[in-house]
């Protein structure tokens, strides 16, 4: 089994900062450089993410198999449950339907879950245009490795608002926030 944080206070602490900053200012791709080396299919930011932010009373999905499990229980102990009733999704291939996700209410918006995504790089080049809260005029954003239809079918949860839930991009040692206020057009 491959490590956690080589010092947990400090590693989950520095990750759950760049994570707030990643969330800030979404569009801007933030490094992680602690992030351990995580249990394959998960990479180094995805595994310190889901090491800030999830513990014993914080429900999880993941689409990464036996060995995933093992590593977040030894690390978290973290319980598993239905995509739908998760508060966290570790996602390395095609999430579920996010519309089936845990969206909170109106009443209670920050009932809704947290996807964190991994997907293959991150540049700060035209493919995505980015728009919203914590974005001067707009952003462009290049993701490789999205799921094909990816950013319709977030678009469609924006009429929910303020319901909905906010995304964490992952590739490699880097992160990207997509809160529920951002709005992305495809601009290929």
């Amino acid at each position: 089994m491959t490590p956690g944080f080589a010092e947990p206070m400090l590693g989950a602490q520095s990750s759950f900062r760049a994570m707030l900053h990643a969330l800030s200012h979404p569009g801007r791709i933030v490094e992680l450089p602690d992030a351990p080396q995580a249990t394959a299919p998960l990479g180094p930011a995805m595994g310190a993410l889901a090491l800030a932010l999830c513990d014993a009373d914080t429900p999880l999905w993941h689409d990464g198999g036996a060995a995933v499990t093992d590593w977040l229980r030894f690390h978290t102990g973290a319980p598993l449950t239905e995509a739908h009733a998760a508060r966290f999704l570790l996602a390395s291939g095609a999430p579920p339907a996010l519309a089936g996700l845990a969206l909170g209410s109106d009443e209670a918006p920050q009932d809704g879950a947290t996807l964190l995504l991994q997907v293959t790089a991150l540049e700060p080049v035209d493919g995505w245009r980015l728009s919203g809260p914590g974005i001067e005029s707009s952003t462009s954003l290049r993701v490789s490795g999205a799921p094909p239809g990816f950013v319709a079918e977030r678009a469609a949860l924006a009429a929910l608002f303020p319901r909905g839930l906010d995304i964490m991009l992952c590739a490699g040692r880097h992160i990207v926030g997509l809160p529920r206020t951002t709005i992305i057009r495809d601009a290929r």
